[in-house]
This record gives structure tokens, C-alpha cells and sequence, in this order.
């Protein structure tokens, strides 16, 4: 079997898998998948056994036998990652009923039940036949014996080529191992050479020596493919050797894997986004406060601006306090950048988010007195600030109209994450242990390629502007509530009056006596 690239495109955003030249898997030689969690695995998997969606385009060609043909039915196979089996038959029923189904009607029952029993020999299942696959709520057969039996349904055509889709997730070492040693018994069993292609994602040494040739992916393109004996010898020549007494395949991904970035970021979003999206919970003590204001205010005891900066001033100091205590017990043990000037900023940016956040559930309790109504308003507003602030999606991902323009420019987080990237990567410079590669990155690189951030300025503009939107949302506060204090009595009002007088209100407010 051949095989070339496949671009793959799913709901116009670009997801390219470019195996960068002819791979290829022969009978007999089973080919394994490897790469970090995302980079193509099963994607390419699927492309390659047909299987891919409509949303999903393919261009190159998958030559079978060096030529382009449609597969018969029953010349291939493919086991899925899940285990979908009805939990309430046994390990027999299953197979035999899914040989009945699948075998062609020139078989008598008699071979059906031949063919069935000899799939579950080759699995090994024998000593479990009669016992239920079961699930939740219903006792069964172990993870390690469902997969197995997943298998047997697939196998029972007689594939001479078979897809396996992370056929060990799940199970530990001795039961992965246990699986792949019938697999790759398959791929020579009877003198019959089968064409077996599995995807997995980090195999212990013993499962690595199963398979011939090995195609390592990163990030959709290919970095290695070759003899799976040839990698080691291949990652030495080029600077990454293997030491002694480690897994090959826990080396491999190691040097290949790109994720450290996207875990420093990852840590970073959680953080701002966890303290912040917390404070909501503060939301039933700030419509009390507001109560207590109405009242004192209709009593004449002080103003609204003297409210809001009392306000402002009295959760400083808390609020700094929340921001140290957990900034540091969540910044210095993940081993994030050392030196006191990018733990200040650390815990500015966080001290900023929650003054941003106290400042608007201020603002929903001002117009939404109600408690669970307030909560689900503030909560829907912050979700939607963290959907489009840049990590989910990336700036340059996010559609034009609406959630980039103007949502992503005036959600704070935008500036959070941004400030956080910054504080984290900019100046710095990391190791970088992809084969074929610079032996380092920037932090400036990371920041432009991975995270899409803004360079325009530095750290201390991202700061500035949430120091500036603080300002912007306690004004708005302080217009939120001189505007109640006009608004309020005249809905009162109006609601009090009889309908007609009402309507005559509305169409001329000044003519009518509100009091």
C-alpha cells in the first residue's frame, strides 16, 4: 500500500496533515502512527481508510498494490478508540451474532461458527466466553478483554488490511502488550500477509519492538519515517541521542513534542481565568451593598460618587490580597519565570482582573437586583469575554464581524492573556528540541507564531489598558446608578397610573406629574 498527503479542512479553518512525501506499509510489517496528542494521528488514519468527513478535504493519492482501486467489502477493517459493544450479551454472543451479520451467505452457520470461535482463539479470549461484556451499572469482562473483542468483530471478514485506532488508550502495560503481540501475530498468521497500520500514542519499549517501520508526526508533518530499528540511529545522527535505559518511544516524543509552550499559556489562561470567573460568587453581597446604598441615599447620607470610590478603595486591599496569596502558590511551584519583577506583574495583571470583574458584577447588580438572574447575566458576560480573549481561538481565527470586531478588542482578557504571554516568554530564550531544527527559540517567536499577541507594545501597555478599563467600568457604574436614580421613579410611576393616563405619560413625559 501507498500512501502521499492529505490537507485536511474543517469549517473553513485550515488543519493541514502533509505526511511531506510517499509513505508506504507492507504486509506482514505492521506500520505504527506516533506523535503528541493533536498532531494528525488519527486524522491521517481515517484519510487513509477512507473514513474522513464531509467537511474534511483530501488531495494526493492512496495507491493499493501500486495502483488506485476501491476496496471490496470485507478486504479491510478498522477498530475505532471506543469500545462499542452491547453490554448486555457475552463475549460469544457478540461475535457470533456479528458473524452471522458480516460473514456472506455462502458461508454455512457451521463455518460462521468456525470462523467466529477461531477470531476469538486469535484473541485470546477463550476463558471468557460466557461471561457478560457488561458497562455501567453491569459487571463484565475487563477494558483489556472489550478491546479485544472489538477486534474479533473487525477480524472476522478476514481484512488483509487493518486500521487500528489507539487499540492500548486506556489500558496499562501488561494488557497493551498483551493486544499488540495477537496483532501483530495477525499480520503473518497462517502464511498470509496482512497490511496493518495502527495509531498509538506512547508504547512501551516491549510494544515498540512489535512493529517494523514507524511514521513520527509533529504538528501534521512528518519528521521521521522509516525502520522502527533505524529511529533511534536516525535521532542520534541529528544531535537527540536516546539514553541508556530509556523508552525509544517516550525519547521520540519527548524531542518532537511542541506542547511546552501551550502548557505555559494553557497554565497562565487558568489562572486569570479561574480567579476571575470566581468573583461572580461575590455577586449576592454586592447587591446587598446596593440595597444599603438606595437606602442611605434616599436618607441623604452621602452621594453616589462617594459610594463608588468608597467602594473602589474598601476591595482594594482584599482583592490585592486574593491576587498574592493564590498568584503565588500557583505561579512558583509550576517553575514559571523566575525574578520578583514578573511575579509583580503576575499578580498586577490578576489584582487588575478582579477589579475588573468586581467593578462589572457591580454593574449587573445595579440593573439586575435579582440574585440568580444577576449570576447567570455575569456569567454569560464573562464567558463570552473568555471565548473570544484570544485562547480558545486565536486572534486570527476569530470571525471579522462581531467576535473580533469589537468583542475581542474591548474584552479584558484579551489584555490579561496578552500581558501574562508577555511577562512569561518575551526575552526569553528556550530550548528547542525538535530534530532538524534551531537548537533554540525565542520567546518573541512564541509570542508571534503561537499566541498571535500583539508586539506593538510591551507588557506595560497590556497593564495600562486594564488599569484604564478599571476606570472606564466604575464610571460607568457611577452612570449606571444616576441614571436608576432618573429612570426608577418614573417606571414607578408609570406603572402606577391608569393605562390611558400612561400612554399620554409616554408620549409626553414633562406634561404629566410624576409626583
Amino acid at each position: 500500500m501507498g500512501g502521499s498527503l492529505c490537507d485536511c479542512f474543517k469549517r473553513k479553518k485550515r488543519h493541514k496533515i502533509d505526511p511531506s512525501g510517499p509513505g508506504f506499509a507492507r504486509p506482514g510489517e505492521p506500520l505504527a502512527l506516533m506523535g503528541p496528542s493533536g498532531c494528525g494521528k488519527s486524522t491521517l488514519l481515517d484519510a487513509l481508510a477512507g473514513r474522513l468527513g464531509s467537511n474534511t478535504r483530501r488531495t494526493g493519492e492512496i495507491l493499493i498494490n501500486g495502483r488506485k482501486q476501491v476496496l471490496a467489502y470485507g478486504t479491510s477493517a478498522y477498530v475505532t478508540q471506543d469500545d462499542t459493544l452491547m453490554m448486555t450479551l457475552t463475549v460469544r454472543e457478540a461475535v457470533y451474532y456479528s458473524a452471522q451479520l458480516q460473514l456472506p451467505d455462502s458461508m454455512s452457520k457451521l463455518e460462521k461458527k468456525e470462523r467466529a470461535d477461531m477470531t476469538i482463539r486469535d484473541m485470546g479470549l477463550q476463558d471468557a466466553v460466557d461471561t457478560r461484556i457488561g458497562g455501567w451499572g453491569v459487571k463484565g469482562i475487563s477494558g483489556g478483554q472489550k478491546r479485544r473483542v472489538s477486534i474479533c468483530i473487525e477480524i472476522l471478514t478476514g481484512p488483509k488490511l487493518l486500521f487500528l485506532d489507539e487499540p492500548t488508550s486506556g489500558l496499562d502495560s501488561a494488557a497493551s502488550y498483551y493486544i499488540m503481540s495477537r496483532i501483530a501475530r495477525l499480520a503473518q498468521r497462517d502464511g498470509i500477509g496482512r497490511t496493518i497500520i495502527v495509531s498509538i500514542h506512547q508504547p512501551s519499549s516491549e510494544v515498540f519492538r512489535l512493529f517494523h517501520h514507524l511514521c513520527l508526526l509533529s504538528s501534521g508533518k512528518t519528521v521521521y519515517f522509516g525502520p522502527a530499528s533505524a529511529a533511534n540511529e536516525f535521532f542520534t545522527f541529528s544531535g537527540f541521542p536516546c539514553p541508556a535505559l530509556q523508552n525509544p518511544s517516550d525519547h521520540f516524543l519527548k524531542i518532537i513534542n511542541k506542547d511546552f509552550e501551550k502548557a505555559r499559556g494553557s497554565l497562565l489562561t487558568f489562572i486569570a481565568s479561574f480567579l476571575t470567573f470566581m468573583a461572580i460568587g461575590g455577586f449576592p453581597s454586592f447587591v446587598e451593598d446596593m440595597k444599603i446604598f438606595e437606602r442611605e441615599r434616599l436618607n441623604g447620607h452621602y452621594g453616589a460618587g462617594a459610594f463608588v470610590i468608597s467602594n473602589t478603595l474598601s476591595a482594594v486591599p482584599y482583592l490585592l490580597l486574593v491576587s498574592v496569596i493564590p498568584g503565588a502558590i500557583a505561579y512558583y511551584p509550576p517553575g514559571l519565570r523566575k525574578g520578583p519583577d514578573h511575579f509583580v506583574y503576575f499578580v498586577l495583571v490578576l489584582f487588575a482582573c478582579m477589579m475588573l470583574v468586581e467593578s462589572l458584577m457591580m454593574i449587573v447588580a445595579s440593573i439586575v437586583p435579582n440574585y440568580l438572574m444577576g449570576i447567570i447575566a455575569g456569567a454569560g458576560i464573562q464567558g463570552l469575554m473568555i471565548m473570544v480573549g484570544g485562547f480558545f481561538r486565536l486572534p486570527n481565527d476569530l470571525p471579522k464581524p462581531l467576535w473580533k470586531y469589537p468583542l475581542h478588542e474591548i474584552a479584558f482578557h484579551k489584555y490579561a492573556y496578552q500581558g501574562l504571554f508577555k511577562n512569561e516568554f518575551e526575552g526569553a530564550v528556550f530550548p528547542n528540541n525538535q530534530a532538524g531544527r534551531p537548537a533554540n527559540i525565542t520567546g518573541d517567536e512564541i509570542l508571534r507564531e503561537k499566541w498571535q499577541a500583539d508586539m506593538g507594545y510591551s507588557k506595560w501597555g497590556d497593564l495600562a489598558v486594564l488599569l484604564g478599563m478599571i476606570a472606564f467600568y466604575r464610571l460607568l457604574f457611577l452612570g449606571v446608578i444616576k441614571a436608576n436614580e432618573k429612570v426608577r421613579p418614573m417606571i414607578k410611576a408609570l406603572a402606577s397610573m391608569p393605562s390611558k393616563q400612561a400612554a399620554q405619560a409616554m408620549v409626553n413625559p414633562s406634561s404629566t406629574p410624576l409626583h
